[in-house]
């Protein structure tokens, strides 16, 4: 479907630099005047913040299936989606999202071991065809990913608390991601330097649609 604005997702396991790389994207296209909507994942609406707070916080979360998991994260983009991502993008808006729904697919779908083709299809009806025009991986080793979260010094949530074997499913996940969608998702070394990054997310973002930053 054709659209006036821009859609950017950014992946990746904990740690991996995210929060920083968004934060940074979104001031140069401050620069330039142009205000994005950030949102999150899961989140990013009233109803989308209750059920992040079931998932990651709330202990009644803790014993989750992992089929009632991913319907939570799919009825948050559900909302997510129609209130805010499908306005905005039709308002000739640039937005920018912390994880989306290759998060579904590499969590619950690769490291909970959902069948691939029915987190394919409950994603499907979550976003309908509100896809991401670029989504960037950015992929870190556990050694590294580990050490930048304990040196937050917050508390770990519930999916940040999960075994090595789940966050080594998630790595490979994301980078089989990478393999089989070229044209969309785009896979960044995130143990490089913040600026290096910033730099080649805002090149690549340039290649791909020169109006971004005029």
């Amino acid at each position: 479907m054709s659209r006036p604005g821009f859609f950017i997702t950014f992946e990746g396991s904990e740690g991996c630099g995210k929060s920083t790389q968004i934060s940074l994207l979104a001031d140069q296209f401050r620069q330039v005047g142009r205000e994005p909507l950030l949102i999150r994942e899961p989140g990013g609406t009233p109803a989308g913040e209750s059920i992040r707070h079931l998932l990651q916080h709330a202990p009644e979360g803790e014993n989750l299936v992992p089929e009632a998991e991913l319907l939570l994260f799919a009825a948050s983009r559900a909302q997510l989606v129609r209130e805010k991502i499908l306005p905005a993008l039709e308002a000739g808006r640039i937005v920018i999202s912390d994880r989306f729904f290759d998060s579904t697919t590499v969590y619950q779908g690769v490291a909970r071991r959902i069948p691939a083709d029915d987190t394919a299809r409950i994603n499907a009806f979550a976003v309908g065809d509100c896809l991401p025009d670029v989504t960037f991986v950015l992929d870190l080793d556990r050694e590294t990913s580990l050490a930048r979260m304990r040196a937050c010094k917050r508390e770990l949530d519930r999916i940040e608390r999960e075994s090595e074997e789940f966050f080594a499913a998630v790595r490979v996940g994301y980078l089989d991601l990478a393999k089989k969608n070229p044209a969309r998702v785009v896979l960044l070394d995130a143990s490089r330097s913040v600026e290096t990054l910033s730099t080649e997310i805002q090149s690549i973002l340039l290649q791909r649609n020169k109006t971004l930053f005029s």
